[in-house]
């Protein structure tokens, strides 16, 4: 394959003060951009060189002045008090004990107190109004009952933007915290379009306005106390985005008024996690309707000054929704989405818009998002950057990006070559799979794998963020292994699987918890779900459960796939009932992965029919059970590794009858491999640091040896 791999599509995050360093990296990595970081600027020299210049902009965070002109124009949440004991007939709590003081301050104006409540949280029910009052920065209930406990739910004002936070604690920065506005303000909302109006006319040299994020931040809500920190985080939560104005507005378009009980549920917020209320599908379309309106807004700004409008898919996205139906109808040129792992690539590459751009990890921060050391004393950000490269090139070799990238401090990665050399190496790699799929796609396995949960396409490739905020989580785990595999893969929601998303599929994945949004809850009490699924696996289709899979109470199974998966999880009624005898069945080709799952107990097969590829403690794993012409397939967990990527590649495999004679599949779960038929090249990874002899399945038969150096990309001509 000819060409120059060693310049264009990568943007550099530049530095003032830092020029030479600057302009020689950008030679180095082939840059054909430079951007400014949060917290960095660049240099007339540096706007000047002759590169494409990235400006970052927060729309919403820049503004302090405006903010303490306009307090009433800041954003707000609701927030939830600490339970407090009754010991006597009144009770006195403190709404903001516990919270971090620096981030909220509470609003008790006359539109913000009529939506407070305080709850009974013994007995579940709403404390009359009459019954308490708010006086001094506390609320007393009286009469209250002794022993049951209280809280307050009552909107707050979020005073410090979260990520300024997140940097500033983390940076040890010293300048001003940075306040939000929300652009339901009217006046904040003109003074937002005109401040856009004058920075585009300043910044002529600005080639791509990168706008980190939109309006509202995913929830970040910091405690006083440091051993709770994080009181919680939920990256895809829409708990930031309410006010009164909100609510009225909301209540005057859909007919109904929400409360913070709608918002608060019990303490526990509406997590995404969840299956979400019909009141939480409304608030969430209400405000990705306000966000899309608004965005089309300032990205037509931005046009109208000949400049390109970027969205960074992270911090402050939340309404965004790249699979939403309304993200295409904003007008963005290009997405950019912050990765550490595969399925994070895929994401970002499917969705549409003109260009697709990841930032690399790690960041060129000190400390990296986990705490461990990265540009400090003690890191090894070399290999930091090749353990993440490891994750995405597999997923890039199935569905690239445009353009890679990195951000933070140019100045750290001073006295680390090794690093500077390996992001040339991941540039150089990059561009060369990029230039691969533009002259055609990777070959596919006709295998069309759907993967089942609440939130269907909305929430294609994640689950609520990166992989470090859900890796408990089966779903994501199996997400990341199908991002680097060679079939097709769509999401559909329990309601596209009644009406007729099944269609075409050969496998369907249902993975979680019991009564969560990626096992399903409620949605299991549909008997026209069953049915299309009984019907499907029936008709040849395998149907995958991991964890508790279609689990649901009230009926006669705990899963309602029993019959289909020949598995079932006693919750306590089947304790005196008989277990069927079983042997370990190892003449499957699925079964060389499978010892890898953690163990779960109470499970027991249905009807003595399945077979049992796994067993912990004289407990089924891992079963295959036939029903019909199909497959129902159980795992008890799922943790992506090379072993157990492999045999979920074998189980898809299995399942679509094609076990045998599968082309470009190598011998080694540690390697993998990607044709492209357009161009007859096959490429062959090592995603270990061992030196690796593996082999690789022809479409006549044949095997081709390959040899591979530790993280080796190999391109071979067919």
């Amino acid at each position: 394959m000819d060409g120059n791999f060693h310049q264009g599509d990568f943007t550099l995050p530049g530095e003032a003060g830092y020029e030479q360093l600057t302009l020689e990296l950008a030679k180095k990595w082939g840059a054909d951009m430079i951007r400014d970081s949060d917290g960095t600027k660049l240099s007339d020299e540096i706007v000047q060189a002759g590169y494409g210049i990235y400006s970052t902009i927060c729309i919403i965070r820049q503004h302090n002045a405006f903010a303490v002109a306009h307090p009433d124009a800041q954003q707000q949440t609701f927030l939830c008090s600490d339970p407090v004991m009754a010991a006597e007939n009144s009770v006195t709590i403190h709404p903001l004990a516990g919270f971090f003081e620096e981030q909220f301050q509470i609003n008790d104006g006359p539109d913000a107190l009529p939506y407070w409540q305080v709850y009974d949280r013994t007995s579940g029910l709403e404390v009359p109004k009459e019954n308490w009052r708010y006086e001094n920065g506390a609320v007393t209930v009286s009469p209250a009952a002794p022993w049951h406990e209280y809280t307050v739910s009552f909107l707050a004002w979020r005073i410090w933007e979260e990520i300024n936070m997140y940097n500033h604690t983390t940076n040890n920065w010293q300048s001003e915290h940075l306040r939000q506005l929300d652009p339901r303000h009217p006046l904040a909302w003109e003074y937002l379009q005109g401040w856009l109006r004058q920075w585009c006319e300043e910044n002529p040299d600005t080639t791509v306005v990168r706008f980190t994020s939109l309006f509202y931040n995913f929830v970040w809500i910091f405690g006083s106390d440091m051993r709770r920190r994080n009181r919680f985080t939920d990256w895809a939560s829409y708990d930031f985005t309410v006010s009164p104005a909100a609510l009225s507005a909301f209540e005057k378009q859909y007919g109904y008024a929400l409360t913070a009980e709608d918002f608060i549920n019990q303490g526990k917020l509406q997590v995404t996690h969840m299956p979400p209320t019909a009141h939480k599908r409304d608030w969430m379309d209400f405000i990705q309707a306000f966000v899309a309106e608004k965005a089309k807004v300032l990205v037509d700004i931005v046009h109208a000054y000949g400049k390109k409008a970027y969205v960074f898919y992270d911090d402050s996205w939340v309404g965004l929704e790249p699979y939403g139906k309304r993200f295409a109808s904003m007008g963005f040129d290009g997405l950019i989405k912050c990765i550490f792992s595969g399925f994070e690539c895929r994401l970002c590459a499917g969705a549409e818009v003109p260009t697709h751009e990841i930032r690399l990890h790690p960041y060129l921060f000190p400390v990296g998002l986990g705490g461990l050391p990265t540009f400090a004393e003690g890191g090894h950000p070399e290999k930091d950057a090749l353990d993440y490269w490891r994750s995405a090139r597999r997923a890039l070799l199935r569905q690239c990006v445009d353009r890679i990238g990195l951000g933070g401090y140019l100045h750290l990665t001073q006295g680390q070559p090794a690093f500077v050399d390996t992001i040339q190496r991941i540039g150089v790699e990059f561009r060369k799979i990029k230039a691969l799929q533009k002259e055609g796609p990777a070959y596919t396995l006709p295998i069309r794998v759907a993967v089942l949960h609440t939130w269907g396409a909305l929430r294609s490739w994640t689950l609520s963020g990166h992989f470090h905020e859900t890796y408990m989580h089966p779903l994501i785990h199996i997400n990341e292994a199908l991002s680097g595999l060679p079939v097709e893969v769509k999401f559909i929601s329990f309601a596209d699987a009644e009406n007729g998303a099944l269609e075409g599929c050969d496998a369907v994945i249902n993975a979680g918890r019991a009564g969560d949004a990626w096992s399903g809850g409620d949605a299991w009490k549909s008997d026209k779900l069953v049915e299309k699924l009984n019907e499907f696996v029936y008709n040849g289709g395998c149907f995958i459960g991991v964890n508790e899979p279609s689990a649901v109470p009230g009926y006669s199974t705990c899963f309602r796939m029993a019959p289909v998966l020949g598995i079932d999880l006693d919750t306590g009624a089947k304790v005196c009932h008989g277990r069927w005898a079983y042997n370990l069945d190892k003449s499957l080709p699925i079964f060389e992965g499978s010892g890898d799952l953690k163990d779960k107990d109470h499970l027991y097969l249905t009807d003595g029919k399945a077979r049992v590829l796994a067993e912990a403690n004289g407990v089924p794993q891992m079963t295959v059970h036939s029903f019909g012409k199909g497959q129902g397939v159980y795992m008890s967990d799922f943790c992506v590794s090379p072993q157990n990527t492999r045999m979920l590649l074998e189980v898809l495999l299995y399942a679509a009858g094609l076990s045998e004679n599968a082309p470009y599949i190598t011998g080694d779960c540690r390697t993998e491999a990607a044709y492209y038929p357009s161009s007859k090249t096959l490429i062959v990874i090592n995603n270990s640091q061992n030196y690796l002899e593996t082999s690789v399945s022809l479409p006549d038969d044949n095997w081709l040896s390959v040899s591979l150096s530790p993280m080796e990309t190999k391109e071979i001509s067919l």
